[in-house]
């Protein structure tokens, strides 16, 4: 598919229908999508170290987000598994260094380097750090799609408003001065 990611409804709602196709079809189309159920599922058994390390800290950001969808988890996982397999080949190539040396024994036992180049580890860095990228893009994890999520206030977070303007302190009034 090429192009734009399509907005969330939620969004395009938020935002005032900038294409005019009216407010009305948009909530329809909102109420016609499909309603996944909330919280996240375990943590997977066979993810261990680093992986399940990140499992703990993305779930609980995302919760505090509330963008935690069950279908997701699945998602998730492979992000976890994603940035564990990223941070041990940055720890391999921080230790081994980023270059092999390709060499060669003469019939004479001595050693001949061939040629120099890249660890391969390089290439799997890069890819899991690119599926991690993206999995944060996703969810709004990293600062740029951040700014692109609009979560609606919750009956809640009024009702807390609300509460906290009753519970101030009132100001004393004072009569209006009289005009003689």
């Amino acid at each position: 598919m090429r192009g734009r990611k399509p907005k969330p409804t939620k969004q395009q709602i938020a935002e005032g229908d900038p294409r005019q196709r009216g407010k009305h079809k948009l909530l329809e189309k909102l109420a016609k999508e499909p309603k996944p159920l909330r919280g996240f599922p375990r943590c997977p058994s066979h993810l261990k170290g680093l992986a399940r390390k990140a499992w703990k800290f993305l779930t609980e950001q995302i919760e505090a987000m509330e963008q935690d969808h069950r279908p997701d988890a699945i998602m998730l996982e492979g992000a976890c598994v994603n940035y564990a397999r990223a941070v041990e080949a940055d720890s391999i190539l921080q230790r081994e260094g980023l270059t092999i040396t390709e060499q060669y024994v003469d019939k004479e036992d001595r050693v001949i380097p061939l040629k120099i180049r890249n660890r391969p580890e390089i290439a799997i860095s890069n890819a899991a750090w690119r599926q991690v990228r993206a999995f944060c893009t996703e969810f709004g994890l990293s600062p740029a799609s951040r700014t692109r999520l609009s979560i609606e206030p919750s009956a809640e977070d009024d009702a807390e408003k609300i509460a906290e303007i009753l519970s101030r302190p009132r100001k004393p009034r004072v009569p209006p001065p009289v005009i003689q």
